[in-house]
């Protein structure tokens, strides 16, 4: 049994948003790390996936929008929300100046 830390060996994602899958995957769930600097989804692209996404957000800050709905909801350490398969979202912005860091975690009804 190896004991890892999530913080451990960030990716340099001055560059570009880096995900990783982590090694606890299965047919029904799939779990990431996903470490952000500074990146936003691409104007007029909207993240519809078939799969539910359940997120936490524990370094950071970022900004979320949900198709339909004006507002950007912004999530700090310690935030994390359910997002319902086939809801449309984008990430607006994402902190500058640290990473980002996010656990995701998608699964299937």
């Amino acid at each position: 049994m190896d004991i890892r830390n999530f913080f451990a060996d960030l990716p340099d994602a001055r560059a570009a948003e880096r995900i990783e899958a982590l090694p606890v995957s299965s047919d029904t769930v799939r779990i990431e790390r996903i470490v952000s600097r500074g990146q936003a989804t691409p104007e007029g692209q909207w993240y519809d996936q078939r799969e539910h996404e359940w997120v936490l957000l524990l370094r950071g800050s970022a900004g979320l929008r949900f198709d339909g709905d004006s507002r950007v909801h912004i999530l700090n350490p310690g935030d994390f929300l359910d997002i319902p398969a086939r809801c449309r979202h984008r990430v607006e912005w994402t902190h500058p100046h640290e990473e980002t860091i996010w656990l995701a975690v998608f699964y299937r009804d």
